[in-house]
């Protein structure tokens, strides 16, 4: 059996800790193990490859935009293989440069190959044990699959698999209506595919603020169509396509699509199971994700679970933080507990969508409605939302009365992502309060000025439902 100082299980931010291990201690052996190419899901599969994806869509959009400008621009020709091919030349770079200094790291033995536990502290990989009293499972996760009737038989891509596309399918069908959906509905609907996103949640994106929602709903189909509120029932191969079958949760009515492909976009699932984690002494919960205490511990000391192993929130960002806590606690003089109380995302749809901390619905539950305020302003009030000529566009802020302090934020519109990292920063000080954002100087004319407003502009949470109602014609939480 082989003995290691470290073991990582997966190549993404794991592997972090390890380089920053190696680079304190100089004579530490390392293994690692990856049964799929090196760099973790997100630059594999994941949120990488799909962004290369999305930028084109996004250019797409702006080109088709333009005449609201004066400026006559038309788009001749979209050379989908091109836009696949550099997608996969770029990550492929990344890959090989990520495996190449895997296999000549003298102090890490590379296992490209699949592991599971035999033992506490003991793996079985290329028929040997390899063994540590520190592991690090940063095994990922992958695409789940509701129990749809012949989903198997008919065929359908997954987040994964349409990322080797090599021909644009005229006409697809994504079940489910979350993140993914979004993001590639936006993107293969404006390479020139028809899309159908078939959602079973009565709101699109389920977990933003419904006004964030219904705002990216009515954006997204002006360019294809969404069903919320309906269950894929089962799938069939026809002489005309692929058959979807769908029932509406309300009234109990079908509806029939006849597609060139199926994607499946229906959340994430664990990749525990590979493992045997039982075998190891490590607990797992009824979704299959590795129980962590604060410290990202599991049940089995020495071993900690991280990014989307662990199940808590599967973003690359919140793994790259996690990576950070485990570091502490594994080599660090100082033990950290993990932090959760900020974290940001993004759907890079169009629109773009960010949020980070609370929903008002959680936050009126915490503290009491007298004791939020809500803080609202449109892009198209300020002098850049304007020239970029947008509407409906909106900032909410989430505020807590007395102390300022900001509870949430949510952004529907462009650049979204970019608007809200000022909020997340003030989140991530002690008083996490909004006072030093509105006191900063926000250059004129600028997008980040709305931001800015809806921090002026707070109203109590029945006036801010009231606005929505009469004013805005928008849905109330």
């Amino acid at each position: 059996m082989k003995q290691y100082d470290l073991i990582v299980i997966g190549t993404g931010s794991g592997m972090s800790i390890a380089d920053a291990a190696i680079s304190e201690s100089p004579d530490l052996k390392v293994a690692v193990i990856d049964k799929d190419d090196p760099g973790g899901i997100c630059l594999t599969r994941g949120c990488i490859p799909s962004k290369l994806l999305i930028y084109p869509a996004d250019i797409v959009r702006l080109i088709q935009k333009s005449n609201e400008f004066g400026i006559n621009a038309q788009i001749k020709k979209i050379d989908f293989m091109q836009i696949m091919s550099h997608m996969r030349s770029i990550i492929k770079k990344d890959i090989d440069a990520i495996k190449s200094g895997l296999k000549n790291s003298k102090n890490i033995d590379y296992y490209s190959t699949q592991a599971e536990f035999t033992a506490p502290y003991t793996l079985k990989v290329e028929n040997q044990l390899i063994t540590s009293k520190l592991i690090l499972l940063c095994t990922g996760s992958r695409p789940a699959f509701p129990p749809i009737e012949s989903l198997e038989k008919t065929g359908y891509l997954t987040s994964d698999t349409l990322l080797e596309l090599t021909k644009l399918p005229k006409t697809i069908a994504i079940i489910g209506g979350g993140y993914i959906a979004a993001e590639f509905g936006h993107f293969l609907s404006a390479m020139g595919s028809k899309i159908i996103i078939i959602g079973r949640n009565p709101q699109f994106i389920s977990t933003e603020e419904p006004e964030i929602s219904f705002v990216a709903k009515k954006e997204l189909e002006k360019h294809l169509t969404i069903l919320t509120n309906h269950e894929v029932l089962k799938t069939q191969v026809s002489s005309k396509g692929k058959e979807v079958v769908a029932v509406n949760r309300d009234n109990g009515e079908k509806t029939h699509f006849i597609v060139d492909e199926i994607l499946v976009a229906t959340g994430r699932s664990s990749n525990s199971d590979i493992l045997h984690p039982e075998l190891g002494g490590i607990k797992i919960d009824e979704k299959g994700f590795f129980i962590v205490d604060e410290y990202l511990q599991t049940s089995q000391p020495g071993v900690y679970a991280l990014g989307d192993a662990n199940g808590n929130y599967l973003f690359k960002h919140v793994a790259n933080h996690e990576a950070k806590v485990v570091y502490f606690n594994t080599f660090g003089k100082t033990k950290m507990k993990v932090d959760y109380h900020a974290v940001p995302h993004a759907v890079f749809s169009e629109p773009e969508i960010a949020s980070v901390g609370m929903l008002e619905k959680e936050a009126v539950e915490k503290l009491g409605k007298e004791n939020v305020l809500i803080g609202f302003y449109k892009y198209e009030d300020t002098a850049k939302g304007e020239a970029i000529r947008v509407t409906e566009y909106f900032v909410k802020v989430i505020i807590q009365r007395k102390s300022g302090k900001i509870l949430g934020a949510h952004i529907v519109g462009p650049q979204a992502s970019v608007l809200i990292q000022e909020i997340i920063n003030m989140m991530y000080t002690k008083n996490q309060s909004s006072e030093p954002l509105i006191e900063a100087m926000h250059i004129h004319p600028a997008l980040p000025e709305v931001v800015d407003r809806a921090f002026r502009s707070l109203r109590t949470v029945d006036q801010y439902h009231h606005l929505l109602k009469d004013h805005l014609n928008l849905p109330t939480s």
